[in-house]
């Protein structure tokens, strides 16, 4: 299954999978992007993520992470 930046709650499900030391609360964007972009299952356009999305991202990712 191919991940997509849309993909918000399955990036985050794989995010605390994949980094369960991380506090998502303190994460950086710039990380954050490099994190997403790194999961073997990602595979999407770099550039067409924005704050927003990111926003979304590390959201989900503290809700999972509880």
């Amino acid at each position: 299954m191919k991940l997509k930046w849309i993909d918000v709650q399955k990036i985050a499900m794989r995010l605390v999978d994949t980094y369960p030391e991380i506090d998502p609360v303190h994460v950086n964007f710039v990380d954050l992007m490099n994190w997403v972009k790194a999961l073997p299952e990602f595979d999407d356009d770099p550039t067409r993520c924005g704050e927003r999305i990111l926003e979304a991202i590390q959201q989900a990712w503290i809700e999972e992470a509880d």
